[in-house]
């Protein structure tokens, strides 16, 4: 933005030889370059700057998907591996919370199934899936 515009009347003394409308430096020369110049495209134009590296780009591409696979792939599959850890280690008279929770004591593990028994009182028991099992409450020393 350091250009200059100059306007004057032809019959003035101050008066260039031709009166434009182009940008001026400070001296009173035009900033815009002559065709034939060595870096002007056709037709007297300055052509667009070229752009960086292609490897810039390489680069921002691998670091992009090396985020996507740290929060969309990873995290996912540690949870479902201690998800499964928990169920595996689930054992007799452990208290769980099921993820629709309900709070109960493990009776019996069979297979993909356990059995929780939910009331004392009446002796009320529930057969839920493993998967179903949100927290282990007894292995984390509490009641949530």
């Amino acid at each position: 933005m350091d250009s200059w515009w100059i306007l004057a009347q032809a019959g003035s003394q101050e008066a260039p030889s031709r009166i434009g409308s182009e940008p001026v430096d400070a001296g009173g020369q035009s900033t815009t370059q002559a065709p034939g110049s060595p870096n002007t495209g056709p037709g007297g134009t300055t052509p667009p700057p070229r752009p960086g590296s292609p490897y810039g780009l390489w680069l921002m591409m691998i670091a992009i998907f090396v985020v996507m696979y740290l929060f969309l792939l990873r995290g996912p599959r540690k949870q479902q591996q201690q998800q499964r850890q928990m169920i595996q280690s689930l054992k007799k008279n452990d208290r769980v919370r099921t993820i629709g929770g309900i709070y109960g004591t493990v009776m019996d593990v069979k297979g993909d199934e356990v059995v929780l028994k939910i009331d004392e009182a009446t002796n009320t028991k529930v057969h839920v899936s493993a998967s179903a099992i949100g927290k282990n409450l007894s292995q984390e020393g509490g009641k949530d």
